[in-house]
């Protein structure tokens, strides 16, 4: 068994009051059916949230994350997870208390975006095609040879 599953099951356990506040509105793919999993491992890491099929990561900061070490081990920590093909989203715990339905916004904004970007993306287009053709007149919308 790998380290990091005794360590996400420990962390479980052990959320914070911002992690379960926050739990509560994901889980049970309560946000628009999109399935998060909680303190999931990836790589050497262990992430507070995850949705797999949209590829986000979604980290609940607290106070110690302020630190000038604590920074550098997060932007270290992000651009690991993200040449896995992640995006990253880290909101503060104070934002998750008193903003909730703000963070439920920002969150679904995100999976959104990457869900367009993900099916755009397997389905041929890219923003090199998609801005040649708009430079020809065949609307930035349109599929690689077509129109």
């Amino acid at each position: 068994m790998s380290r990091s599953i005794p360590r996400a099951r420990s962390l479980r356990r052990a959320q914070t009051s911002a992690e379960a506040e926050l739990w509560r509105v994901l889980r049970n793919r309560a946000l628009n059916g999109w399935k998060f999993r909680r303190q999931h491992p990836i790589d050497r890491f262990v992430v507070d949230f995850a949705c797999l099929k949209a590829r986000l990561i979604v980290e609940v900061d607290g106070a110690t994350h302020s630190t000038a070490s604590e920074v550098a081990r997060d932007a270290a920590r992000t651009a690991i997870l993200e040449s896995l093909g992640f995006a990253l989203l880290r909101i503060p715990n104070a934002d998750i208390h008193e903003h909730r339905d703000g963070v439920r916004e920002t969150i679904l904004a995100a999976l959104e975006r990457r869900d367009t970007v993900e099916s755009r993306s397997r389905s041929g287009w890219d923003a090199g095609d998609r801005r040649a053709r708009a430079e020809r007149g065949a609307g930035p919308l349109s599929r690689a040879g077509e129109g």
